[in-house]
C-alpha cells in the first residue's frame, strides 16, 4: 500500500454575503458551478456564524437576529495556474467582496478497494 501524497497548491477564498446574487440566483452557488465548468478539482462554501466586513455591521446568526446576509466563504483547492486562469471569470461574477490566495500543501491519501472506500 503506497502512503499519502503531497504537492503545492493554491487555494482562492471568496468571502461574500449570503443574500448575495447573480441573475436571481446565490453568488456562492454560481461560483461553485463556474469553477466546476471550469474543470477544478474542488469549491465547498461555509456558512458564517458571526461576522462584519467591508460595511462595518456585524452580521449574527444568534437568536434574536433574523439570521439574513452572514458572510459565506467559498473555497477552491487547485494548481495556481487553473486557480489564476479562474481569476477572470471570478472578476465577472464579484463586485463587492474580499478574496484571498494562500500557497498550500495539498496531501491525498490513496484511495484503496474498486469502491474507493479506505479500507478499515
Amino acid at each position: 500500500m503506497t502512503g499519502p501524497t503531497a504537492a503545492r497548491a493554491l487555494r482562492l477564498t471568496v468571502f461574500v454575503d449570503e443574500d448575495d446574487t447573480w441573475h436571481h440566483r446565490p453568488l456562492y452557488s454560481e461560483i461553485v458551478h463556474r469553477a466546476h465548468e471550469a474543470g477544478l478539482a474542488g469549491a465547498s462554501v461555509f456558512r458564517g456564524i458571526e461576522g462584519f466586513g467591508a460595511s462595518a455591521l456585524i452580521h449574527t446568526s444568534r437568536l434574536l437576529s433574523l439570521s439574513e446576509d452572514l458572510p459565506v466563504a467559498v473555497v477552491i483547492v487547485d494548481t495556481e495556474e487553473r486557480v489564476r486562469a479562474f481569476l477572470p471569470r471570478l472578476a465577472e461574477l464579484v463586485e463587492e467582496g474580499l478574496v484571498t490566495l494562500d500557497e498550500v500543501e495539498v496531501v491525498r491519501f490513496p484511495q484503496s478497494g474498486a469502491d474507493g472506500q479506505a479500507g478499515r
